[in-house]
Formats: C-alpha cells, structure tokens, sequence
C-alpha cells in the first residue's frame, strides 16, 4: 500500500510539541507506513532533538513539500528568522510562528502535497496575541475547508465522543443548542462513523442538555424542545440514534460502551469523560471535512516542556488514526463506486433501533 504523507505541523515551539513529534519518529519502522513532513523549523527541530536525545532521529530539510524524501523524514522550513526559545512560556512569538507553520501545512494539503494533516498543540492566547483569529483547530480547518458541519470528534479505541458546541462559555451553549444543530451532528457523526471507521450500522447516543436530562421539563426545556425532536428526526432518516440521555448516569453506569459513539452537548460534558478514560492515548479528530486532521488530546505541557517527560502515545495515536481514517475512506469511496455495494449502502432501517434498545437513565 502507497505511504501516506503525513504533513505536522510543529505546535506552539515553547511546548511540548516538537518532543513528542521527535519520540513518535524515533522508531525508524514508522518510515514503512508514512512519509513524515514536519512543518517549522529545522534549527528548532534540533535544538528539542538535543534535549529529546532520540535514538535514531535523522531528517532532511527542504524548502517545499514538493521535495519529500519517502524514505525520510523530512522538515518544511517554514521561516528562516532566528527565535529565542523560552521553554514553558508560550508568547506573542511561539504563536506567531505556530500559526505560521499551521498555514503552511493546510495550504499543502489543499494543493495536495500531503495526504493528512496531524496539528501539535498550541497556546491559544499566544495565538491570538499573534493574530490567530479562531477559538481552536477545529473552527479554523472548518473556515479554510469551507465546512460548516464539521464535528470535534475524540477517538481512543472502541470510545467515540462528539460534541455538538465546541469552544463557547458556559454561558452562551444553551441558546446554541437547536433542533437544527443537534440534527446537523447526529448526520455528521454518524457519516463520519461509516466513512471513516468502517462501521456499516453505526449506533449513537446522545446526550441531554440539562441535570437528568432535563427531568420531564422540571430543570430545562431544551430536551423536550430541540434534542428529543432531533433525535427522531434522525430516527426517521435512518440513523441508528437514540436518548437524550442523562450524561451523568450514562457515563457512570458504562453505557458508553454499548454504543458506538456519543454525541455530548459542550466541550465539558463530553471531554471530562473523555479524558477520565482515556486521558495520554485519545486523539482529536475533526470529523466533517473533505480532509483528515487529527492531533493529541493533550495541550502544550508548559509545566514540563523542556525536561523530556512528556509521553508521545496520544501523539503517535493521531498519526495512526489519521492514517487508518485516510485509507478507510479510500475503501469507502471504492465501496460506493460498486453499484450494488452502493444500494446496500444507503438502504437503511429507521426501525432497527428503539429508545428501549439502550437501557438505563434517561
């Protein structure tokens, strides 16, 4: 199978990043599944390769990804600049350059130098200050990408979390939450599970705004006004989904797991859940878009950055992830161009799964 070339860019360079990028590499066997194209700076690749000390680590620095090495690793030098690293101390230049090596990397994706993209963490106030203009990744990739359906996915193994609002104060989610939006993820979490995980029936479940899930109206109206209809608007287009469901009680009693995702309503509600199970092997994947972006579950380290102790597995986890979801998207593309693979395809069951198939709290 043809190497998928994998484009990185380096992250906010007073973090963690270029660590765990460099511990992912080390191992030379990663070179037979991917051609590694990391976007910054080769004199910053160094100087974190001389605190990492990688057993094996060696690079070529190019000008353009149109020089890739396949057999390589190989480093965009996306500035020339000379930069005062302070390590642990994200500011107005780590941003700047971070934000730098992120445009570089999505406009080869768009020309098709690279195949995926996996983005380091980076310091969103340093990014601001340096005039990065969105609330994370996943609204700036959803801008470039022209999607407006894109959906803040975290994957670890068989544990599939989405959530409807993604980077908003508490107190503006709930006047996010409509009818429309919550059908809007349902559709697109459910696609994403067929395209991009190989799931033919996927099952979903979704979570409820409020404290038990509203309780009949007595704690919030937002259940019974916008996520329930949603829910079996989806249902009757043949979408295997099911709740709202109190996330409390469904997290706690391990439903999670008989399902195949869930849908959560913010940030918090899916991701303290998340990272309780997962946390240091989860992956962040923008699910919605003509393209594959993933990156770890972690942020920038500041307390360790610099002192070789942060753990690459949620790093080297993205890197798989996005390879597996680049090839099972070109077996579903395959799979749809067959006539009859195609009719089995989209012939769905709206009748298949009832509220009563998931058990529990409501």
């Amino acid at each position: 199978m043809k190497k998928v070339r994998v484009g990185i860019s380096s992250g906010d360079i007073n973090g963690i990043g270029l660590e765990v990028i460099i511990k992912s590499l080390q191992d030379e066997r990663i070179l037979e599944y991917c051609v590694p194209v990391i976007y910054g700076s080769s004199k910053v690749v160094s100087y974190h390769k001389n605190i990492v000390k990688p057993s094996s680590f060696s690079f070529q620095s190019i000008s353009s990804a149109s020089q890739l090495d396949e057999e390589r690793i190989n480093i965009v030098n996306c500035w020339t600049d000379d930069i005062t690293i302070t390590l642990g101390t994200p500011n107005e230049e780590s941003g700047k350059f971070a934000y730098t090596a992120l445009d570089s990397a999505v406009n080869d994706l768009k020309d098709g130098f690279i195949d995926v993209l996996v983005t380091g963490p980076i310091d969103k106030h340093a990014m601001s200050t340096a005039g990065f203009s969105y609330p994370g990744h996943t609204e700036y990739l959803s801008a470039q990408f022209q999607s407006s359906k894109s959906l803040m996915l975290m994957v670890a193994d068989e544990l599939r979390i989405g959530v409807v609002t993604n980077h908003l104060p508490v107190s503006e989610v709930a006047s996010h939450i409509t009818r429309q939006r919550v059908m809007e993820k349902i559709f697109a979490l459910n696609q994403t599970l067929k395209e991009d995980f190989g799931i033919e029936k996927p099952t979903i479940a979704v979570m409820g705004l409020n404290p038990h899930a509203g309780d009949n109206g007595l704690l919030g109206k937002e259940e019974e006004t916008e996520i329930r209809p949603a829910v079996i608007e989806c249902k009757k287009k043949g979408v295997l989904v099911a709740g709202p469901y109190s996330a409390d009680g469904f997290f706690g009693s391990g439903q999670y797991r008989q399902v195949d995702a869930v849908l959560a309503m913010y940030h918090d509600q899916g991701l303290i859940p998340f990272k309780l199970l997962s946390f240091g092997e989860g992956v962040n994947f923008t699910a919605g878009l003509s393209v594959v972006r993933t990156s770890p579950d972690h942020g920038t380290g500041v307390q360790i950055a610099g002192k070789n102790q942060a753990s690459p597995s949620s790093f080297r986890s993205a890197l798989y992830t996005a390879m597996d979801v680049f090839r099972n998207r070109k077996r579903y593309a395959q799979e749809l161009a067959n006539p009859m693979k195609k009719q089995a395809l989209v012939e769905e069951d709206p009748d298949a799964v009832d509220e009563e198939s998931f058990e529990g709290e409501k």
